[in-house]
């Protein structure tokens, strides 16, 4: 499995906004979901197929999140920035 990984300790008042150079998968995962993802099993998540740029995701609670960023099995590479700013900047 090839996905970009970024751990990050998050407040629902903080945006996460993510700027790609194409169409992926974003995600944004608690530690369990994200434990499931990495087996392969069925998981919750918030975010999905990103097709515009930037793709911004609050998490509904504080505590420690997983984004993830995949091309959903297909071939190919992707980059993408990310960075993280209180709500109303």
């Amino acid at each position: 499995m090839n996905f970009l990984h970024y751990d990050l300790n998050l407040s629902p008042n903080e945006i996460v906004e993510v700027t790609l150079d194409k169409q992926a998968n974003v995600r944004l995962l608690d530690d369990i979901n994200y434990s499931k993802y990495k087996s392969g099993q069925q998981h919750t998540y918030y975010g999905g197929r990103a097709t515009t740029n930037p793709v911004r995701l609050s998490p509904p609670h504080s505590g420690h999140w997983h984004l993830v960023i995949d091309l959903g099995g297909y071939a190919g590479t992707v980059n993408a920035s990310v960075r993280t700013f209180r709500g109303g900047q």
